[in-house]
């Protein structure tokens, strides 16, 4: 990036849970410092790019699509009124910081289309295809896992796509909503843990995409995590906001 022209406005759409939108403002910054340094730049405050998260309630996405009656308990018309804040403010582009948010990432993209709404499966695909992984065992949420949102990005991109058995994506959906979101770290990392280690014995050598945002907040200080590759999407989707942020043009 020239040195005399400033990064672009990006924004993140948070608050699916507040504590992962809030981790993904960490990962951005780390994206940004590392853009920076690959560029040349000195990592200073005033080099980082002007960036707004909106940290919105948002109806829960996975009972949204068990439950796909019109009504307030459907999360699009909150995300799209949180995406026209961001647009508002110059957001050049924008990513979800929630994975199951983005089976409505077609409506919110129509919405605005003047935004570059990032695709958190697209993203990690390339990225998996990229390093040469040829297959993944994807722990997610029931939303995630109905939509196949990431079967399909992986698919596209060659890589094998493993699925949990129904009890295993119920001991994930435990450790997310008993677990990370109730504050109770300890319970969310021995299932995460249990699920992926099960996963992990059927088929070695795959990596380990934790397609929740409340996942990587647990599973990776399971002392048996240090023998997987985890591959944290949310980590991914952060660069590539990051890329956006640097780009020239």
């Amino acid at each position: 990036m020239p040195a005399h022209r400033a990064p672009h406005t990006v924004g993140i759409l948070g608050g699916m849970g507040p504590a992962a939108g809030a981790d993904f403002v960490r990962l951005f910054v780390q994206a940004c410092a590392r853009q920076m340094a690959a560029a040349g730049r000195p990592v200073t405050d005033q080099g980082f790019p002007e960036h707004w998260l909106a940290q919105v309630p948002v109806p829960d996405r996975s009972r949204a699509l068990a439950d796909t009656t019109p009504g307030p308990h459907q999360p699009l018309d909150p995300m799209l009124d949180a995406l026209g804040r961001l647009h508002g403010l110059g957001a050049r582009a924008v990513a979800i910081a929630c994975n199951t948010a983005h089976a409505w990432h077609a409506p919110l993209q129509a919405g605005y289309p003047a935004i570059d709404l990032l695709h958190i499966a697209d993203e990690t695909a390339a990225h998996l295809a990229a390093a040469g992984t040829r297959q993944a065992i994807l722990l997610a949420t029931e939303g995630t896992y109905a939509t196949g949102l990431y079967d399909a990005a992986l698919a596209r991109a060659g890589v094998a796509c493993h699925l949990p058995t129904a009890a295993e994506r119920a001991t994930v959906m435990h450790g997310i909503y008993a677990g990370v979101k109730a504050g109770d770290m300890a319970l969310a990392r021995r299932c995460f843990a249990d699920v992926a280690g099960a996963m992990a014995a059927r088929h070695p050598g795959s990596a380990v995409v934790m397609g929740c945002t409340e996942i990587p907040l647990a599973l990776p200080d399971a002392e048996e995590a240090r023998h997987w590759q985890l591959v944290d999407p949310t980590a991914v989707l952060a660069e590539a906001l990051a890329r956006r942020a640097y780009a020239v043009g």
